[in-house]
């Protein structure tokens, strides 16, 4: 017996599931990369600072050098280049620190974007859909042989509504009971249709 019109539904909505959570991972990480590029743009002014600092830097260096050559006054100036110089040094590191900090605020923030709706899918979604695969699978290794099937039959005698179960018998506790074949194939095919499951001997 085989049926898929009645396992359409469950597997449609595992697919449909799943591609929400892709969309969701999805939506999340980008989030995340795009709130890195957003804090990162705070670094722009260390950036320039670094830039402006270093630059200040080598030229007072530079000029430094060509004053010492200056008879008399050469040594004194080159003191005052030389504390310039580095003064503009300290202003380019300050430039680098602020960047770094920047860097570290950016990953601090993309990460802590990314714990609560990695965590539903991790915590939340995943172990449901392990389970269910789990049970699908044992749920098919049963359905391979006869006492598997019986033991699926009783399990959807125990677990359908009663409603799904009159459709196949009016006394199906009984028939079940006889071990009426038709009957416990029915049972078993209806309790792997909960599962999305083709039901088959």
């Amino acid at each position: 017996m085989k049926v898929y019109a009645d396992r359409l539904p469950v597997l449609l909505r595992q697919l449909v599931t799943d591609l929400l959570v892709v969309a969701w991972v999805y939506g999340a990480v980008r989030f995340a990369m795009w709130l890195y590029d957003m804090v990162e743009k705070l670094a722009v002014p260390g950036q320039k600072l670094e830039g402006a600092g270093g630059g200040l830097a080598d030229n007072l260096a530079e000029a430094g050098g060509k004053v010492g050559q200056l008879p008399l006054v050469g040594d004194e100036l080159t003191a005052s280049f030389a504390k310039a110089a580095d003064a503009a040094r300290t202003m380019a590191e300050v430039g680098r620190d602020e960047q770094e900090l920047v860097g570290q605020l950016a990953w601090a923030l993309s990460i802590a974007v990314l714990v609560f709706p990695l965590g539903l899918v991790l915590f939340g979604w995943l172990p449901l859909r392990l389970r269910w695969m789990r049970r699908a699978a044992s749920a098919k290794a049963l359905a391979a042989g006869p006492a598997g099937r019986d033991l699926l039959a009783l399990r959807a005698l125990t677990s359908q509504p009663l409603r799904q179960l009159t459709r196949i018998d009016p006394d199906v506790a009984q028939a079940w009971r006889r071990g009426d074949d038709a009957t416990v194939d029915a049972l078993a095919a209806l309790e792997l249709r909960r599962l999305g499951l083709r039901a088959g001997r």
